[in-house]
């Protein structure tokens, strides 16, 4: 299977993050994505966002100024009723 790409490049925090909640939001347990990013802040952001999620990070990697972080979804969460 293929990493979907989300490519977050020239946005700032909280941008690829958000970008790539938004692309994991209906995705199945164990699907990979690739995180294109130029704001070095996704190198903190996106590890934390993925341990709130149950997911995990794969890697990171920099290069010619692009942080590239491979993450999978974790397995689905149930929902909590509020209220």
């Amino acid at each position: 299977m293929k990493d979907v790409v989300v490519d977050a490049r020239g946005h700032r925090c909280p941008t690829p993050s958000l970008k790539l909640q938004k692309a994991m939001a209906t995705a199945t347990p164990g699907a990979r994505f690739l995180l294109l990013a130029t704001d070095p802040m996704a190198r903190i952001d996106v590890p934390y966002l993925m341990s709130q999620k149950n997911g995990r990070v794969i890697a990171i990697e920099d290069a010619d100024g692009v942080v590239r972080i491979t993450v999978e979804t974790g397995p689905a969460t149930p929902d909590v009723p509020t209220g």
